[in-house]
């Protein structure tokens, strides 16, 4: 690799030439102390696969930090973890960085040249009408039917660029570099037949000395045309749905932390990540792994905050209601690096606010919004033109809307007393568990070491948070899918988890299985613990009736009374077990309590002497003392 920083022909002199080689500017101010811009140059290669970008480590250690690959990974690539997607045959692109050199943001600016642009056939795919019925559709058919507590659904802007040339795809980077603020990543990338421009707001994952980070962002407040204010920015902070859209990304990127690091992740935050046009709220979770590069990216495949929740089932909704496939919309755009001592580095963004542009300049700029119980459908189409909007308006050469912003403004706005104290009340009653760090929150516990705890996953990752709970608890923990046959004597303890659908329908294999499990593990007296989903297949089994919810209550905290004691939890259900009783006998005449809503009837725990089992989710950052009830209730059905 040839680093020309101080050559006498920069590399931006080629890229700028009537022929340029495959390459990319990447301005990244979290990594490169806000004012330098990362040019490479390299060769194109496609795969097949993320294990192939393992090929691009060298085994040997150098004297510095060596970026090795940019990677731009396509939606599709969703299939290698075994998910359902529309398959667009886009390919899996690498640029294998052949030559590198930095220069300033002010250097850039200066040397690339601006130009007009002249567009045609300008348009959205999907019109705002046809959206917000879409949307409604989902709002109702999926997510009131228990299908998942959030869904993206996506639309794109399309035009053509008269006259496009990769000097033109240089220029509208330009104008992105120049106009927009809060972003994660600015880039351009060109691969020979097609030019990549995005201004993205959000961070995939990263990991620098074994130490992993993921930026779950939610919640949009648009600007006014006057500006951004800390009155609009304090209403925004006060929107229940908002936050409440921020705290179902945070627990499904918390899931996938469970499965790339150790001992899962700690929450940090939340902070204002204001923009020029919107601002949004957003943590960072950290968590240690020693996982290589390839296999974290591929664990993490792809951010709930462009597809859903939870994301098995996302991926089946994107493909039954978008027409077409995502191509990069949603996809990862990566930069791996090796650090002096040959460990393994990234940086990477979510391919959002990206201009997908072919060389006869076909032009797409795709944008989703996220869907929940009680979504607005025309409003969330507003939103897919508001997030399209900096692409757009570079595009058509105009300015921001408030013209007298500027970065200083946008950093005071982020750091103003009354919004940091407004963010910081956020936190006060969500999971202990999660923002305690995870060195401090491994107890073992002398009562548990040594025990075996086998979870079943019923096709929702929340059982990667309920395992790292179990371990820091004592437990040596083995995971298991629903739909597979199990041993009932290799454990202490069962537990079934969550997942979507309908308790009742035993034309589901998965729930079929479960219900079969659960009446082998009481027959046996055998101990286990059931949520969520599995407490409404117990709850069945015992005779409860079960009723689907008018209203799904899909990323909700409540205060319930909880065998005598108050406390704050997280459900995600569409449906619910009844009963106006406060106890009840199995059939063995064994006591069953419960704990349930006096008003409604509904169940929201169950605990018998060999089993508990809860309609709440202990494991979500919802629940304020999630990991005490799991302990509490484990002592007693272990004891």
């Amino acid at each position: 690799m040839t680093n020309h920083e101080t050559s006498n022909t920069p590399l931006l002199t080629h890229i700028l030439s009537s022929h340029p080689p495959a390459f990319a500017l990447i301005y990244r101010p979290n990594s490169t102390n806000g004012d330098r811009v990362d040019i490479f140059t390299g060769t194109i290669e496609y795969l097949q696969g993320l294990a192939e970008l393992s090929r691009f480590h060298c085994a040997e250690a150098s004297h510095g930090s060596t970026h090795k690959v940019l990677t731009i990974i396509p939606y599709r690539q969703i299939t290698e973890r075994g998910f359902e997607c529309i398959d667009d045959k886009q390919p899996l692109i690498a640029l294998k960085i052949e030559n590198t050199d930095t220069r300033t943001k002010h250097h850039i600016l200066k040397t690339i040249p601006d130009t007009d642009f002249t567009l045609s056939d300008v348009h959205y795919d999907v019109d705002d009408d046809t959206y917000a019925s879409t949307a409604l559709k989902i709002i109702k058919d999926e997510i009131g039917m228990g299908a998942g507590s959030n869904f993206v659904l996506k639309r794109s802007f399309m035009a053509s660029i008269a006259d496009f040339t990769v000097r033109k795809g240089l220029a509208l980077f330009r104008r992105l570099l120049q106009q927009e603020v809060g972003t994660y990543w600015t880039f351009i990338v060109y691969t020979g037949d097609r030019v990549f421009v995005g201004a993205t707001p959000e961070r995939h994952i990263t990991m620098e000395n074994n130490t992993v980070t993921m930026n779950p962002i939610s919640g949009t407040h648009r600007y006014p045309a006057s500006g951004p204010s800390v009155e609009g920015i304090l209403d925004f902070l006060a929107d229940n749905k908002e936050a409440e859209e921020l705290y179902m990304v945070v627990d499904e990127e918390l899931k996938m932390m469970g499965s790339v690091c150790t001992d899962g992740g700690t929450l940090q935050g939340p902070y204002l990540k204001a923009m020029t046009r919107l601002a949004h709220t957003e943590y960072l979770i950290k968590g240690h792994s020693q996982l290589p590069s390839w296999e974290i990216l591929q664990k993490t495949l792809f951010a709930p905050t462009i597809t859903g929740s939870p994301l098995e089932n996302a991926c089946r909704i994107i493909k039954k209601y978008e027409p077409q496939g995502r191509a990069y919309y949603s996809g990862i755009i990566a930069l791996l690096s090796q650090d002096k001592d040959g460990g393994d580095c990234i940086d990477s963004s979510i391919l959002i606010r990206t201009a997908d542009i072919n060389m006869q300049g076909r032009v797409k700029i795709s944008a989703g919004a996220t869907l929940v119980r009680n979504s607005n459908p025309y409003s969330e189409a507003i939103e897919t033109r508001t997030k399209a909007s900096a692409l757009i308006y570079a595009l058509q050469g105009l300015t921001p809307e408030a013209k007298n912003t500027s970065l200083y403004d946008y950093q005071k706005l982020s750091t103003h007393p009354s919004i940091l104290s407004a963010l910081k009340i956020r936190n006060e009653y969500l999971s202990v568990f999660w923002q305690t760090s995870t060195h401090k929150r491994a107890r073992q516990k002398k009562h548990f070491k040594g025990l075996k705890a086998l979870v079943i996953d019923a096709e929702d990752m929340f059982t990667s948070m309920i395992c790292d709970q179990l371990t820091s608890l004592g437990f040596s923990v083995s995971v298991t899918n629903a739909r597979h046959s199990i041993t009932y004597l290799d454990h202490d303890v069962f537990v079934l988890g969550p997942g979507p659908g309908d308790p009742r329908d035993r034309h589901d294999p998965r729930i079929n299985n479960l219900h079969t499990i659960v009446k082998t593990l009481i027959d046996k007296q055998h101990p286990f613990m059931a949520i969520c989903l599995s407490h409404q297949i117990l709850c069945a089994h015992l005779g409860f009736e079960i009723i689907r919810k008018e209203i799904p209550n899909q990323g909700t905290q409540k205060t319930i009374n909880l065998f005598s004691s108050q406390t704050k939890v997280g459900f995600y259900n569409t449906f619910a077990a009844m009963t106006y009783r406060s106890k009840t006998h199995l059939g063995s005449g064994l006591n069953l309590q419960l704990s349930r809503d006096i008003n409604t009837g509904e169940i929201h725990a169950l605990r018998a002497p060999f089993f508990a089992s809860f309609q709440f989710h202990p494991e979500s950052i919802l629940t304020q003392h999630g990991t005490h009830i799991l302990s509490k209730a484990l002592c007693k059905i272990l004891k």
